[in-house]
């Protein structure tokens, strides 16, 4: 009995030494994971990092979490890499400012498209020089921010293919929340009309355009154009999109998110391991 429960506790750890930390969502260019940085820091970052993926297609992203233990920061920057996709999925051109702050570790993480400009020892000098000095001095934002001005400078001279303004995601008056809602508005006047069947398919028509109104692509399109015919088959067996019952549960979640907001992660490849790391 005594040997079965070593053997189990042995097991344990084991498991525990090798856990790794999970990756986190892709859910915006700068991600604090320590509350690092302020909201106002956050947003500057991300406006830069915005800007420069409109102007060249290109996306650079920004991590920051407590640590990477007990995995080496450049194995975890590439299983990062592998989850996030920074970059478009032909060029591969997206990189990721990495740092774990417990760790006193960073790291830039780079795929295949950008290694040209972010050599590894290009990535070593921004890390080195530029902002592990601010770090050492507790200025972490300022060290992020200037080692991304930095990457930003040196991807802006990279002759890459301009970003597919057709396929980008544009502002439009309407935001989507009310357009869904003028959709599905329309939708119960000819339900009334034609009832239930004629009526999704029409609401399938109103929310293909919905979609192309909002993302402009052609998958955009198609799932609006799913969710208006299955929405319409849903709302069409519930008396009415009134707020009280299920299916005007359904219509504000749709409303208060999906088609109207969130965040485009990347297309881009697989980590190739490119970069450097550093510490402070």
């Amino acid at each position: 009995m005594r040997l079965a429960l070593a053997a189990f506790a042995f097991l344990l750890l084991g498991a525990a030494a090798t856990a790794q930390v999970p990756i986190p969502r892709f859910e915006a260019l700068v991600v604090d994971l320590t509350g690092t940085l302020t909201a106002q820091q956050q947003a500057a970052l991300d406006e830069k990092l915005t800007a420069l993926q409109a102007r060249k297609g290109s996306q650079l992203a920004v991590l920051i979490l407590p640590t990477t233990q007990p995995e080496d920061i450049a194995q975890f920057g590439i299983r990062l890499s592998d989850a996030w996709k920074v970059g478009r999925e032909k060029e591969d051109d997206g990189a990721i400012l990495i740092v774990a702050k417990d760790d006193r570790a960073l790291r830039i993480e780079v795929q295949d498209g950008l290694e040209g400009v972010l050599t590894d020892a290009t990535s070593s000098r921004i890390i080195n020089e530029t902002i592990v000095p601010l770090f050492k001095q507790g200025d972490f934002y300022g060290g992020i921010d200037a080692g991304v001005d930095r990457m930003i400078r040196l991807v802006e001279g990279e002759p890459l293919p301009p970003p597919d303004k057709a396929w980008e995601r544009k502002s439009r008056d309407l935001p989507g929340p009310a357009l869904l809602f003028v959709a599905f508005a329309i939708f119960s006047v000819l339900r009334s009309m034609f009832g239930r069947g004629l009526g999704a398919l029409f609401a399938g028509a109103a929310g293909a355009g919905v979609g192309w109104w909002i993302t402009s692509t052609i998958i955009g399109t198609a799932l609006g154009g799913v969710a208006g015919l299955v929405l319409g088959l849903l709302f069409g067996g519930m008396g009415g999109m009134g707020g009280g019952g299920r299916g005007g549960r359904v219509f504000r979640d749709i409303g208060g998110g999906g088609f109207g907001g969130g965040f485009g992660g990347g297309l881009g490849g697989h980590g190739s391991g490119g970069g450097a790391s550093g510490r402070w």
